[in-house]
């Protein structure tokens, strides 16, 4: 079974990049605890002395898995019914795959004001939803928690970062991130030119004196193109990682989302709170049912728009922090990302949470994903593997009534990205590079299409 769906994927995942090349360009578990505001996400490969530019151009290329010995069957047989066939899906939109982009790297994606907009990324999110209807696109990470919205900076800059604090590789050393407005208006008119919706955050560093200045200033700018606030970025993390005592659990979540909340309804400058917040966000280090188990449901249903889970089934932590421990060869688990085995395994542990969303009337969000965490692995990252790997990885959390799917896009040294711009000194002879997992983003765009009905 193993080997028969390998092939079948690679089969599929050829015709998907026959079918996505060959259309018109439309205009119109944990991450690293060590980012730098416009450095993004390190990462490193078990051989990094190989090269040291930057990943979008790294040649490497593994050695690819054996083929299925004996073959799998080369024809299928699918009868065909205008019945809605058993255990089908909730119903899916073609904006189910989109993006979550690290807050501390947005003006290298997006564009450096509301004026200066970056067209590949307008011209790639044009792809999506001409396919799709429109894009998602979640503006946050790490550094969303230590971000702090001012009215203005030196220079009329949009976006700055501060002093980064002294701490251990296993602490959160993320800087202080400041950024004006101009931010919310650049969001509002990359929305103007193409149908993207967004997701912010709100951060959850210091619950006693909440920056909510993102609730109120995005209601206002974005309006309805604003999805909702995310309330803490794998809260499961904290502990671990010095943003609170190290017995930090379910319950302290709950309370601090509460008092999110609460702060919420008592600003006057934010007029809706209903129907607006997303948590817990968590990366896999908590189980769902003992956050649901604390009430969080039945508190806080009236202001959820959604619930939502960060995950990365592999992660490259070891090299990117020189932690000591053994680091991950990719060559050695190439393999594992082209089966099928992997998407059912990542979302077996949501099906029963997938469902009491549902009873809940709530979508059910993977907010933060991608191929490894820690920026991925040279070679299968950055390889044509991935692309199958994120398009089977889509359809099952599609199937499993996930309602999104966001893949994570980082810095200049990240080799999941979907898209990655030149650094700012090769632009005049680098241009953007597109991942693979893009490529698997517009064939699911492609095939649920822009109805909203399929299943």
């Amino acid at each position: 079974m193993v080997m028969g769906a390998t092939t079948r994927f690679l089969r599929l995942g050829a015709l998907a990049w026959t079918l996505l090349t060959s259309t018109s360009v439309v205009h119109g578990s944990i991450t690293v605890y060590i980012q730098k505001p416009y450095e993004g996400t390190k990462t490193g490969t078990a051989n990094v002395g190989l090269y040291t530019g930057a990943a979008a151009y790294d040649p490497r290329v593994l050695v690819p898995p054996s083929p299925p010995n004996p073959p799998p069957p080369m024809q299928f047989v699918q009868p065909l019914t205008l019945a809605v066939p058993a255990n089908t899906s909730i119903l899916q939109s073609g904006s189910f795959f989109g993006f979550s982009i690290e807050f501390s790297v947005m003006d290298q994606i997006l564009g450096i004001n509301g004026s200066f907009l970056q067209v590949p990324f307008l011209n790639l999110m044009g792809n999506l939803a001409a396919r799709g209807g429109s894009v998602r696109v979640r503006i946050g990470g790490n550094t969303q928690e230590t971000a702090t919205l001012v009215q203005s900076l030196p220079d009329g800059k949009m976006m700055e970062k501060g002093v980064a604090p002294v701490g251990n590789p296993l602490q959160m050393t993320t800087p202080p991130l400041f950024y004006t407005p101009e931010m919310l208006y650049m969001l509002a008119n990359i929305s103007a030119l193409v149908p993207v919706q967004w997701y912010l955050g709100i951060p959850l560093n210091d619950t006693s004196h909440l920056r909510l200045q993102i609730a109120e200033a995005g209601e206002a700018i974005l309006g309805d193109r604003l999805l909702g606030f995310q309330v803490g970025n794998e809260p499961d993390q904290y502990g671990i990682h010095g943003l609170r005592p190290p017995t930090y659990n379910v319950s302290n979540y709950t309370t601090d989302f509460g008092i999110v909340d609460a702060g919420l309804r008592a600003d006057k400058k934010v007029p809706v709170v209903n129907k607006k917040l997303i948590g817990p966000s968590t990366s896999g280090d908590w189980k769902l049912e003992d956050i649901w188990n604390t009430g969080f449901l039945d508190l806080y249903n009236n202001s959820l728009a959604a619930l939502s889970v960060e995950y990365y089934p592999e992660n490259n932590c070891a090299a990117v922090l020189h932690l000591g421990n053994t680091t991950i060869n990719p060559q050695d688990i190439f393999n594992t990302y082209l089966n099928h085995t992997s998407a059912q395994s990542i979302v077996k542990k949501y099906l029963n949470s997938t469902m009491i969303a549902q009873s809940y009337g709530l979508p059910f969000l993977m907010f933060e994903t991608n191929s490894a965490s820690c920026g991925g692995f040279s070679g299968i990252s950055d390889s044509f593997g991935s692309a199958l790997w994120a398009l089977d990885y889509g359809l099952q959390l599609a199937y499993s009534n996930f309602t999104n799917a966001l893949l994570h896009v980082g810095g200049q040294s990240v080799y999941y990205n979907p898209f990655t711009p030149p650094p700012a000194n090769q632009s005049t002879f680098h241009s953007w590079t597109v991942g693979p997992v893009y490529y698997s983003a517009m064939f699911v765009a492609e095939t649920f299409g822009k109805s909203n009905q399929s299943q």
